[in-house]
């Protein structure tokens, strides 16, 4: 278990900026909008302020982005 496991964990509330974020609701982690994987808030990099959705990584963006537009 590491330091963001545990009954200590809980998933954290954020509000997404242009090239930053604000936490609403305390917590240690938000999931990925498309993976689902639990991200770390100090490891937090991606994520859309259109969508206001996180990403694990630059490819799960990519992938949200596609899926947006072939929705269109």
């Amino acid at each position: 278990m590491n330091r963001f496991e545990g009954p200590g964990s809980n998933e954290a509330k954020v509000k997404y900026l242009d090239s930053d974020f604000q936490v609403i609701v305390p917590g240690t982690y938000v999931r990925c909008a498309v993976t689902g994987q639990k991200i770390p808030l100090d490891e937090l990099k991606y994520w859309s302020f259109a969508r206001q959705e996180p990403y694990v990584d630059v490819k799960a963006s990519v992938q949200r982005e596609r899926e947006m537009r072939n929705r269109g």
